[in-house]
């Protein structure tokens, strides 16, 4: 089978995007795998089907598949992308400057802004507002706090490793987070730094204690999980995402994250979160919704046979 398609990214983490209005394609597991390895096919954290939404109010629906071949419920990079994928294509007119988006977390509205050849140069999602309650997340822990408005949640729950507890306050933004900020790098073991003579976020061993909780029994769907750092100059973060590893950058793991930050005192309601693509800007408004604002990028198009 022969594809047309086109590689986008949000801050480095990138996508195979193919046009599928109709809804005529169905990847395999191992088609998804082809077209996202990186040395044999395209290269890719997921693939994206742009297809037609059964909601009148939505432009297009976003089927989103991990580069593992597993569905997922959403991804803010890759909505973003799929943004640009609509605008720069005129599915949806640049002049509008607005459109909602249809996945499989819901609808999503979307604002943005284009260069002077009308192609989409950065966007604002509204996400929705962060689930918390445990059954929901879902986190097999039980709720230990709540917001100030009597949500119970999970907060810096204790899990063990190898290497130690670590403290994970869960959240849900259509897909599980677990988010455990590492406020002292010195207290950590050696064997989680690639580098343990400069103990920091960008020599933590993302691979090794991320795929170990990835798959923990407290997170019985699996869990994205972050790893982030609340300095004088705001908030850095890495992730290791379900189904794929860690990626560049992670639009909902950013949402999740800047929730966990406020509501473990650690940060105000509105950040910039410093990925290792790039910066996200973050701000949980007062009427309980994530804006999150980043720009995307398409790097080449072309075909491909599967």
């Amino acid at each position: 089978m022969e594809l047309n398609f086109a590689k986008l990214h949000g801050l480095g983490n990138d996508f195979v995007f193919v046009e599928d209005l109709n809804g005529a394609i169905e990847l395999t597991d191992t088609q998804v795998a082809a077209l996202c390895d990186r040395h044999f096919g395209i290269g890719g954290d997921g693939v994206i089907l742009v297809r037609s939404s059964p909601r009148p109010e939505c432009a297009a629906y976003m089927h989103y598949i991990n580069s593992d071949g597993s569905l997922a419920q959403m991804c803010g990079n890759g909505v973003r992308c799929f943004a640009k994928f609509l605008v720069d294509r005129g599915i949806v007119n640049p002049a509008d400057g607005r459109f909602v988006a249809d996945t499989l977390a819901g609808p999503k509205p979307i604002t943005f802004t284009v260069d002077e050849q009308q192609k989409l140069v950065e966007a604002t999602v509204d996400m929705g507002e962060p689930i918390l309650e445990p059954a929901e997340v879902p986190v097999a822990l039980a709720a230990n706090a709540e917001t100030p408005d009597g949500t119970p949640f999970v907060k810096e729950a204790a899990l063990s490793s190898p290497w130690g507890e670590f403290r994970f306050t869960c959240v849900s933004m259509g897909n599980p987070h677990a988010i455990t900020f590492i406020d002292d790098f010195d207290a950590l073991p050696d064997a989680v730094f690639k580098d343990p003579s400069d103990k920091c976020l960008d020599t933590f061993d993302i691979d090794l204690v991320g795929a170990y909780f990835e798959p923990h029994e407290a997170f019985p769907e699996k869990a994205n999980i972050e790893f982030a750092h609340v300095g004088p100059t705001g908030i850095a973060m890495r992730v290791f995402e379900r189904g794929c590893g860690e990626t560049l950058a992670c639009g909902t793991g950013t949402c999740a994250t800047n929730v966990a930050a406020v509501l473990t005192g650690r940060a105000g309601r509105e950040n910039d979160i410093a990925l290792r693509g790039g910066v996200l800007h973050i701000n949980w408004q007062a009427d309980g919704h994530i804006m999150m604002t980043g720009a995307a990028v398409q790097s080449f198009a072309g075909t491909v046979n599967v």
